[in-house]
């Protein structure tokens, strides 16, 4: 019988999707990186709530990932009922404050995905931020904390306003 629960265990282990979680460097920290699944070669998009806990203002300059081709910081905006992307070249992080990086909004774009990205697996990455900090995280692939929506490479968006 403990063979038997042991053996369940494992497999339920194995069997389980990767967990978002937090990651902390000095006073910055993000909760809850994911992104949605997305086939190799298209485009996947990283979520997530990046927070200054530190009492100087900081900024992310970029964030590299050796799963995408090219990895850019972006915001989603509404314009005459057009949905339009802009890419930015830094984020500002005031202290004391959280930003969210979420559908419709803020997200980092995971530009020709190497290769393709199911749920349970992980997406490497590295904030990088002005202060000269370089925060390693996982985005994990699955549905998000709000639920199940269409992959990125799916979604129709106007990716031309650079």
């Amino acid at each position: 019988m403990r063979n038997l629960i042991l053996g369940l265990t494992a497999a339920v282990l194995i069997s389980a999707p990767a967990q978002a979680a937090t990651y902390r460097l000095g006073g910055l920290e993000v909760d809850q990186p994911w992104s949605r699944p997305a086939a190799a070669g298209t485009n996947g998009a990283g979520y997530m709530t990046l927070t200054n806990r530190g009492v100087a203002p900081d900024t992310l300059t970029a964030v590299e990932s050796p799963a995408a081709r090219i990895v850019e910081m972006h915001k989603t905006s509404m314009d005459g009922g057009v949905m339009r992307m802009q890419r930015l070249d830094s984020v500002l992080l005031p202290p004391g404050k959280a930003i969210t990086f979420a559908p419709a909004g803020y997200h980092i774009m995971l530009i020709g995905l190497a290769k393709t990205q199911k749920a349970g697996d992980v997406v490497p990455a590295t904030l990088v931020f002005s202060s000269g900090a370089r925060l390693k995280i996982e985005f994990a692939v699955g549905a998000g904390p709000t639920g199940g929506a269409a992959p990125m490479g799916a979604m129709p968006m106007d990716h031309m306003n650079h």
